[in-house]
């Protein structure tokens, strides 16, 4: 993309990595400290600066195809050079209509990335400062949507083990005056389709099989059809799957290269399908131990964010950059809407 009326002397994000360097946070992967990201983005020009970079890396079109822009600074918007069209800072991205600063934006990204855990939005609403809980429970949200749709865009390859587990969440409006359901059937269980790519390994942290990506969507039912379309979004055609004797499975031998299949006592289950329940139990307890009770209807959200940083968890530092790259790159499926405690 060519850009009319950039700096002429230093890359504006030159000077942010070279604060990355003089700080330290690029010699390890560990994720940067709160001290360090507040020099690094200590006011809301510095976020407008990173933000700008970002874009104009990235490439942006003009809706008559013109990638010939030029910068307004008094507006913060860029110019086509064909039609005049404006392109503000934030449009097209997660941030787009959005009231709240771009500060707001970057230490809510800086507090999901910053950890493997995560963080309550009523925790960031209080280390933010703000009145209102409900914009900055759907900036959250938001993220964690343009986390999901970034994943999305890959396939699981390779051998894939796969299985369904049941995530407890909220007892729906309509249910609350039913008799409590035991088991699967239960009012306050979400049913959630386990995907995560292993191989064999003798590894060492004893495991027969290595991990690679994972995904988790959550099932509408337990129909085969619903697993099989899950599944063929989700993994290569000519993936391996692994997975125990369930009928929602039968369809995944005429779908995929290759399907084994098998009944599986519940004290090998670890061994056999290692990896999803290794995921399963660590997504239930982060849910259990932040979070408490979420809603079906937020639950995928959840499990967006759990996977995006799973996905990543070799990323270090880098992972606050691909969140903001992924947050200029996609708009949210998330919309406005009342807000439960969740």
């Amino acid at each position: 993309m060519s850009v009319r009326n950039a700096p002429k002397n230093i890359p504006l994000m030159l000077l942010i990595v070279k604060k990355f360097l003089s700080l330290g946070v690029n010699k390890n992967r560990n994720a940067m400290k709160l001290l360090d990201f507040y020099k690094v983005f200590p006011d809301e020009e510095s976020c407008e600066k990173y933000l700008r970079y970002v874009r104009e890396k990235s490439g942006i079109e003009c809706r008559c195809g013109c990638h010939k822009m030029y910068w307004n600074k008094s507006k913060k918007s860029w110019i086509c050079s064909s039609c005049g069209h404006e392109i503000r800072l934030k449009s097209g991205t997660v941030m787009q209509n959005s009231k709240l600063p771009l500060l707001y934006w970057f230490f809510a990204i800086h507090l999901l990335t910053a950890t493997k855990k995560s963080f309550s939005t009523r925790e960031i609403q209080h280390q933010l400062g703000h009145k209102r809980y409900q914009p900055i429970w759907e900036m959250i949200h938001k993220l964690r949507s343009v986390m999901g749709k970034r994943d999305d865009s890959y396939e699981l390859t390779g051998s894939v083990e796969i299985d369904d587990g049941f995530f407890s969440t909220q007892m729906p409006e309509d249910e609350k005056d039913k008799q409590l359901k035991r088991g699967r059937g239960s009012q306050k269980k979400t049913a959630v389709l386990v995907m995560v790519e292993s191989k064999e390994s003798d590894n060492k942290q004893g495991k027969s099989r290595s991990v690679g990506h994972l995904k988790m969507k959550v099932l509408p039912d337990m129909s085969s059809d619903s697993a099989t379309d899950i599944a063929t979004d989700a993994i290569s055609l000519d993936g391996k799957l692994l997975s125990d004797a369930s009928t929602s499975y039968h369809q995944f031998k005429d779908c995929f290269m290759e399907h084994s299949s098998k009944v599986i006592d519940k004290k090998d289950i670890g061994k056999v399908l290692p990896w999803v329940h290794v995921t399963i139990s660590n997504a239930k307890r982060l849910l259990l131990d932040i979070y408490h009770d979420v809603s079906a209807e937020l639950l995928q959200y959840y499990l967006d964010e759990f996977c995006y940083k799973f996905n990543r968890r070799y990323f270090g530092d880098k992972l606050f950059d691909r969140l903001v790259v992924a947050a200029v790159s996609y708009q949210p499926d998330f919309k406005h809407r009342i807000y439960s405690r969740a």
